[in-house]
């Protein structure tokens, strides 16, 4: 199932469970039908996953419309992962408190080598190395 918005960029909905995708740089118009497709999508257990990887732009109008999507899944009885968020899109959210405030699940995907190393891994010291 796909659609397109009025600037003719796709949010399409993918054969994954509540999977919907996300692309473009977002204007308020957008926000009413993204709200249908997450209430669309929102079937079955589990969160709907928003993959914002093709957002372009990180502004309030963004920040916006996460939060109005989050509020349509939770209205349909759930809420939302962002998949893939750009850094800076990451960083506004947690500037003005949306990650903390409503538990925004964040899922990255990539290499190993573009996200911070697990948990758990430590680097070797060198016997002459001065302690901090």
């Amino acid at each position: 199932m796909s659609s397109a918005r009025p600037d003719g960029q796709p949010c399409v909905a993918d054969s994954e469970a509540n999977l919907i995708h996300v692309a473009g740089p977002l204007r308020p118009g957008d926000v009413p039908s993204l709200c249908e497709q997450v209430t669309a999508a929102r079937h079955g257990p589990g969160d709907v996953i928003c993959d914002v990887s093709a957002v372009t732009t990180a502004d309030l109008t963004t920040v916006d419309a996460i939060a109005r999507l989050h509020l349509a899944a939770r209205r349909a009885g759930g809420g939302i992962r962002l998949r893939n968020p750009a850094p800076a899109l990451l960083a506004l959210l947690g500037l003005v408190g949306l990650v903390e405030l409503l538990g925004l699940v964040v899922e990255m995907e990539g290499h190993p080598e573009q996200r911070e190393p697990p948990l758990g891994v430590q680097e070797a010291v060198e016997a002459g190395d001065a302690s901090l």
